[in-house]
């Protein structure tokens, strides 16, 4: 069997070239786990096109009208990032939908990943840092509102802080959000996550794995969740242009291993995302983000 993953064509859409965010990646890294054989058409789902009432479990009315119509203020739409078109549009509520199909596929079988995901600085009423709607938070309000778990932990080692999620469920003790993140790095103002761990410039890959030892252990006896969502930024690596740490493909593989195959181990079903990641080199670049699914084909092969 295959490991189970969710894509969707729409999850590229085309964006100005010498555009920093490398929309491509979704469909090339779909392509490289075909080619080699972690994946297969018939363990690939896709997802539909979330709905404005799914948005809505965590962003405003007002907030998701205005992206959809085209009418956001232009100091918001900078904000993002990204240029507003039709597409992009498309593009952001299938991802959304993805993480959506990636929670429950991981329900029923115990790991699904998605290809794409990972939009941690969306805040309800407002999108930062590429982030337009908070896949991770509203899947988690899904799964939620639906009764279908009681509690969640999201594992957030994108090299930014996940200040978006954190807000989000700061007051919501059914949502345990632990952030690993450089400290000296965007978001400049951080938020406050049930657990944040502020790594210094420049770790390198022993000294971050000895530092999610000591509390992904923990924290899966402390929380007891019903699954795991997992932000697998790949911006972590000493190649990044935004990230600031200095972790090796090698060491990233390791991470995506210790990760799984602790959540694993410990009975917890896990949903991952892709997360951040912005190498100029586009090959290198869907490669270690193709790591996340490697590491889970092993470890979905070995708990057949």
């Amino acid at each position: 069997m295959s490991l189970p993953v969710v894509y969707h064509p729409n999850y590229v859409t085309p964006l100005p070239e010498e555009h920093r965010f490398p929309m491509p990646k979704f469909k090339l890294l779909h392509e490289l786990l075909l080619k080699d054989g972690i994946i297969t058409p018939q363990s690939t789902y896709t997802p539909e096109i979330a709905s404005n009432d799914i948005l809505q479990l965590v962003h405003t009315r007002d907030y998701v009208e205005n992206f959809c119509n085209g009418t956001l203020e232009p100091k918001k739409q900078r904000r993002i990032g990204l240029p507003w078109s039709e597409g992009l549009i498309k593009r952001t509520c299938t991802a959304v939908g993805g993480t959506l199909l990636t929670v429950k596929l991981a329900l029923q079988q115990g790991i699904c990943f998605n290809t794409a995901g990972g939009t941690h600085h969306a805040f309800p009423d407002y999108g930062s840092g590429f982030c337009i709607f908070n896949d991770l938070a509203i899947a988690s309000r899904y799964l939620l509102q639906e009764r279908l778990v009681k509690k969640i932990l999201i594992v957030d080692l994108d090299v930014h802080q996940g200040d978006g999620t954190a807000f989000i469920f700061a007051q919501d003790d059914r949502v345990f959000t632990f952030s690993m993140h450089c400290e000296a790095n965007f978001p400049y103002r951080k938020q406050n996550s049930d657990v944040d761990v502020a790594l210094p410039i420049g770790l390198d890959d022993d000294g971050y794995l000895q530092i999610l030892a000591s509390y992904l252990p923990d924290l899966l006896t402390q929380v007891k969740p019903d699954i795991v969502l997992y932000d697998a930024g790949v911006d972590t690596h000493v190649g990044d242009r935004l990230g600031k740490l200095c972790l090796t493909d090698t060491g990233i593989y390791r991470r995506e291993m210790q990760v799984i195959s602790t959540c694993l181990a410990y009975g917890y079903p896990i949903a991952a995302v892709i997360g951040g990641g912005y190498s100029r080199n586009l090959n290198e670049l869907v490669y270690r983000h193709s790591l996340l699914h490697r590491a889970g084909f092993a470890c979905f092969k070995k708990n057949l």
